[in-house]
């Protein structure tokens, strides 16, 4: 189980750049057109704008390490739930 406290500042993150997508986006077009200005206001904008500042964490447990993105979840987690029977279409096998 990760800290509680990880996983509210990525929400924090994930809301940050929702907040700040569509000026980004704008910012970073004109600055690959070579906009100086545009790069300097891109240096303006918050470090937790980049989405890369994200991190994939399990949506039940939060652990961000072995998480599957078709899923959801991490591998720790869908082994187990596959195991009870409870995601459609998979089939326990011998792990």
């Amino acid at each position: 189980m990760a800290k509680k406290a990880m996983v509210e500042r990525n929400l924090k993150r994930e809301k940050t750049v929702d907040k700040y997508a569509a000026k980004r986006a704008e910012l970073k077009e004109r600055a690959r057109k070579g906009d100086r200005e545009a790069i300097a206001e891109l240096a303006t904008l918050p470090r937790n704008a980049s989405p890369t500042r994200v991190r994939n964490r399990c949506q039940l447990n939060g652990r961000p390490r072995g998480f599957m993105r078709e899923f959801g979840i991490s591998r720790v987690m869908f082994r187990q739930l596959a195991g009870e029977g409870a995601i459609p279409g998979v089939k326990k096998s011998s792990w």
